[in-house]
């Protein structure tokens, strides 16, 4: 990743193995091996120049997202079945593309496409951006020569799985939403607030409520160690995402948790299901075969649980078993899922009984993250005005008790 980030982008001119004349850009550290590179790409160069970065103004380098991946497919898609060449539809993607650092790859790929290696090979030097799923498929269609066909669908699992994360994000975010905003409005009004009132308290002379007292002590404390307090909130949160990245154990934990919780965990759970029809489905009208196509499918639901049951259902299909016995067998899919594709594997349609699947739980995402949505905006409204009205609360009761003392 170091030497990735280190790298700059040259302009080059030269001739390919016909004697035609090419030019393009192509990333490096260096302009010899640039120049390397090319030639073992077939390309014999006579023209290498570090490109310039744009001043005032300029466009700047921003990172790929998937959604930039899912346009590119969808684009590609289109220009394949309308007849045209390959190498024309990168020039074209290209050239319109706002994103920098996407044009960089689409030259990149079509560089490598032009000195002679096939679409597959060129998408598998790209691997933050092309995932297994993706070269496998883009293979297929290339050794059955489908690729036209394979580009739509490969488009259209990009999109509907680019949404099924937009929507699972949306539900995330939410409860998340709430958590810090009860916590910013409570520690301002605990540091800012709530010292204006300790200062009228302390000449009363009496005793205060309990509950005022509570918020004074509470007060102090953040007041004395508030950069504790956000530090150490921060250094947990940074500490639990580098934690769940980096370790197995504390990742499959998150996953099976999330899974159990109330209301999320339904919407997590119907999500990775829609994703393993969606992505299993694709593999299958693409003719892969099923155990290979369940080594891509672990990887591409989205949850542990579901992959490590994936997995272990590869294991068992491998060995003959049927694909519907290993899912019973997974214990983690819905009875409707299985006899639906019990009923795929008598009629020989698994891949169509499984896009029925992922439209159905793809749908009740939807529905359930819009559910979500009309619950967690009363709460969050609610949950607020618990907050701040134990707080105005605490404040006004000593004066209320001042007042009935008169």
């Amino acid at each position: 990743m170091a030497e990735a980030a280190k790298q700059d982008t040259f302009i080059w001119e030269g001739t390919d193995r016909r004697g035609k004349r090419v030019r393009g850009e192509s990333a490096g550290r260096n302009v010899t091996l640039v120049k390397a590179n090319l030639r073992r790409q077939g390309v014999n160069p006579s023209k290498v120049r570090k490109k310039p970065k744009p001043l005032f103004g300029g466009q700047t380098k921003k990172k790929i997202t998937a959604k930039d991946i899912s346009i590119f497919s969808r684009q590609l898609a289109t220009m394949m079945s309308s007849g045209v060449p390959l190498v024309q539809s990168f020039e074209i993607i290209g050239r319109g593309h706002d994103n920098p650092s996407m044009r960089d790859l689409v030259g990149a790929i079509k560089s490598d496409v032009e000195g002679g290696n096939n679409l597959a090979d060129a998408l598998r030097k790209h691997p933050n951006q092309f995932d297994q799923l993706t070269c496998n498929l883009v293979h297929a269609g290339e050794q059955a020569g489908i690729l036209e066909d394979l580009l739509g669908k490969i488009a259209s699992y990009k999109e509907k799985t680019e949404a099924i994360k937009s929507k699972v994000k949306k539900a995330m975010f939410y409860p998340a939403a709430v958590l810090v905003v009860a916590f910013i409005i409570t520690a301002i009004l605990l540091i800012f607030v709530i010292p204006q009132f300790e200062s009228l308290f302390s000449g009363f002379g009496a005793d205060l409520p309990a509950l005022t007292r509570a918020v004074v002590d509470l007060s102090e404390i953040f007041q004395a160690y508030w950069w504790a307090i956000f530090g150490g909130f921060g250094i947990v949160l940074y500490g639990f995402i580098n934690a769940k990245k980096k370790s197995v154990a504390v990742q499959e934990a998150v996953d099976k948790i999330s899974l159990k919780l109330p209301v999320i965990g339904g919407i997590l759970n119907k999500a990775a299901i829609a994703r393993y029809g969606r992505t299993l489905s694709t593999m299958f009208a693409a003719g892969v075969p099923l155990v290979e196509a369940l080594e891509s499918v672990a990887g591409a639901v989205g949850n542990s649980v579901y992959g490590n049951a994936v997995t272990a259902m590869r294991s068992e299909v491998s060995t003959g078993t049927s694909l519907t016995d290993a899912m019973t067998h997974a214990n983690v899919f819905p009875n409707m899922v299985v006899q639906m594709t019990s009923i795929g594997e008598e009629a020989g349609s698994v891949d169509h009984m499984l896009s029925k699947v992922a439209d159905f739980y793809e749908q009740e995402v939807d529905d359930a993250v819009d559910s979500l949505s009309s619950l967690l905006e009363p709460l969050i409204m609610a949950i607020l005005g618990v907050l701040i009205g134990t707080l105005v609360i605490a404040m006004y009761l000593p004066i209320f008790k001042m007042g009935s003392a008169i």
